[in-house]
């Protein structure tokens, strides 16, 4: 079981200095979308966050799954699993320093590059735990959850320009009763991916942007234009666009894409 607490890209949309015509419209509609993360739980009673957002206070207050109780200080988050070292996936785990205890998984070069991030949220409980993430090996998780890493790119941070490693960006295949595929950036359409979903039920892919020339930078995100010919050669599972950038036209007019939905629960 999954929800998606956001689904757009790093800065929200609209984005909060941007007067685009994406920003102006949903200004106007009184619309948004947070940035990207989602929860996923094996018994639908124990979750796991999948990246964590500047805006992860927000989410978890809105999302009844992660209502705290029934003790003063119980909640169903069990931990978080990193994509990636993206401070629009890694931020928010300073929100949630309260937390007595929580796990935190990814792989070694994303543990290495959020270092100090680690070193924060660890003064304020003792009972965080930093687990490493190996591509292609299952790790089991409380819930009946299995959560499997696969590599899909070398793009890091601008802050971990001087940092070393590999395995920058990582999918997920998650199984439970279903298996859902989460891939929320990537450069290209790799092998990797393909052999993901292979029996896959759900995928949640990246949706960052539409075309090659929607900004002057278009880097580490495949187009939709380029992804979604990809898509029919999986016809049996059910696709979704995250990730969205407040620049994308399809905010406005999906086209018949299949963009996710904001609380969307999968």
């Amino acid at each position: 079981m999954m929800r998606l607490l956001g689904t757009a890209a790093g800065g929200g949309a609209p984005q909060w200095n941007c007067a685009c015509v994406q920003c102006r419209r949903m200004r106007e509609a009184g619309s948004q979308r947070l940035q990207e993360c989602a929860i996923v739980s094996g018994d639908g009673h124990t979750w796991y966050l999948i990246n964590v957002s500047p805006d992860i206070r927000t989410q978890i207050l809105r999302t009844p799954e992660l209502t705290p109780g029934p003790g003063r200080r119980d909640t169903p988050l069990r931990g978080v699993i990193l994509t990636d070292a993206e401070l629009d996936h890694t931020a928010g785990l300073l929100s949630l320093r309260e937390a007595a205890s929580l796990d935190v998984y990814a792989t070694e070069t994303v543990l290495s590059a959020t270092r100090s991030i680690a070193q924060i949220v660890s003064a304020y409980g003792d009972g965080w735990r930093w687990h490493t993430l190996r591509q292609g090996e299952p790790m089991a998780l409380e819930g009946g959850l299995e959560a499997t890493p696969f590599p899909l790119g070398p793009k890091r941070p601008r802050y971990a320009a001087n940092c070393d490693g590999e395995d920058w960006v990582s999918g997920l295949r998650l199984r439970a009763e279903r298996t859902i595929v989460y891939a929320p950036c990537f450069p290209q359409w790799p092998q990797a991916l393909d052999e993901a979903l292979q029996d896959a039920d759900i995928a949640i892919i990246d949706g960052t942007f539409h075309t090659a020339d929607e900004m002057p930078q278009v880097r580490g995100h495949l187009p939709i234009v380029e992804s979604l010919p990809q898509l029919a050669r999986h016809p049996l599972v059910t696709f979704r666009y995250t990730h969205i950038n407040n620049t994308n036209p399809l905010l406005a007019d999906p086209k018949d894409v299949p963009l996710a939905s904001e609380m969307e629960l999968l």
